[in-house]
């Protein structure tokens, strides 16, 4: 079906632009006026129009509470079928309007809800899909709705996170690099120019320091930009060759501190998927299977394979975790006392608070040694421009002196 470009105004007179699929003007002006618009304009969309980036995002928020309401109204015993209606007329996002539109008509005309969310993998990942999935098998949404609320907002904890983590030492960065920048251009040539001129013999420390503010001043444009083009290489080749983005993942573990919170960002992520999934009711090799592709690196991804295939070969889940040399031992015996008491469920729930606290303990202790490291970068350049400057200066007053 051609997908249109409307301009349409809801019941309060307000004027309403989006994108919508439909068989023809007819069918999209029936659609429209079933969301409570009125068309106004239409226009068949052109596929290059549809820019991520410009077509505007649907906040986390608005799914939340699309997925709160969605469960309250399963609760209440009203048609999952009016349900969606109602999401489709309440949003405020044109985008998820649209999309909601589309999931109210395929689920009117007889598809699966969990198909009819998967036609839009840019507004609902493979677990919400997944977890929808895990609903209509065991006849229980209202759960499904509830574990998609969790994990959204599970999920915006977490991103708050990780931008925390990176947001801080990029800043850091930056300063310490401005701070390089500033004494190599400006201060340096100004301080030592005299000292060029000077008929004694500059020591080493001074010649260091005047050649490398010479080198800034030369090629201040290859220090900017090779790190960005080692950047930009580095990016290419991890998705050009599997074998070198795999060992830039290993790498990236071993990296001293960041390394361990980015390892421990990961398992949370895996622990995380993997309860809500198992909660849902999917069986456990699924669940691993799913929880695989969100841990965003290919070294734990490997890991997880293997924990994946021990426990299709019959072994015991906290068994595999164990044999996979990723999992702390508190979080093995965790596991085995919920298989042993029939209660894995709520161990997992156990597992990932375990995992939230050594994220936040992890960006703590890592955004604590960050600002130490740098006032030692930027002290010792002063201690080296202190030293190569007063140096010569001090040499050449007591020789002066002697005179």
């Amino acid at each position: 079906m051609p997908q249109y470009n409307y301009k349409a105004v809801n019941d309060r007179g307000r004027t309403i632009r989006g994108a919508l699929t439909a068989n023809n003007e007819v069918d999209l002006f029936q659609r429209l006026r079933e969301s409570g618009l009125e068309l106004i304009t239409c226009n068949t969309a052109r596929e290059r129009r549809r820019i991520p980036f410009l077509s505007g995002g649907v906040p986390h928020k608005e799914i939340i509470q699309m997925c709160m309401h969605l469960a309250e109204m399963q609760r209440a015993g009203v048609p999952l079928i009016d349900g969606l209606s109602d999401v489709r007329d309440s949003v405020e996002s044109p985008v998820l309007r649209d999309a909601m539109a589309e999931v109210w008509r395929d689920v009117n005309e007889g598809s699966q809800v969990s198909a009819a969310f998967a036609k839009h993998p840019k507004l609902f990942s493979f677990v919400f899909v997944g977890l929808i999935s895990a609903g209509e098998v065991t006849g229980n949404l209202t759960e499904s709705f509830n574990h998609l609320v969790k994990h959204l907002k599970w999920h915006d904890a977490m991103s708050s996170k990780i931008k925390k983590t990176i947001r801080y030492p990029l800043f850091t960065l930056v300063v310490a690099v401005s701070v390089i920048f500033f004494m190599m251009l400006l201060v340096v040539p100004e301080v030592v120019g005299f000292l060029k001129s000077s008929s004694s013999e500059l020591p080493l420390i001074t010649i260091a320091l005047i050649n490398t503010s010479n080198f800034f001043i030369d090629y201040w444009w290859l220090v900017l930009t090779l790190p960005v083009a080692a950047f930009i290489l580095i990016r290419m080749l991890a998705r050009t060759s599997e074998d070198f983005a795999f060992w830039l993942d290993a790498t990236i573990l071993r990296m001293p501190v960041a390394g361990k919170v980015i390892r421990k960002i990961a398992l949370s992520r895996f622990s995380h998927f993997f309860a809500v999934m198992f909660q849902s009711g999917i069986e456990i090799l699924k669940c691993l299977e799913s929880a695989k592709d969100v841990v965003g690196n290919r070294a734990l991804a490997e890991s997880i394979n293997l924990v994946q295939q021990s426990v299709r070969a019959g072994n015991r889940l906290s068994a595999a975790l164990l044999n996979s040399g990723e999992f702390p031992n508190l979080v093995v015996r965790m596991v085995k006392v919920g298989e042993d008491t029939g209660a894995l469920s709520q161990t997992l729930e156990q597992v990932t608070e375990f995992y939230d606290r050594e994220v936040s303990d992890g960006i703590d202790a890592m955004i604590g040694s960050i600002e130490p490291l740098l006032t030692l970068t930027v002290g010792t350049i002063l201690a080296w421009v202190v030293m190569a400057v007063f140096g010569p200066l001090y040499d050449n007053l007591g020789k002066l002196t002697g005179g």
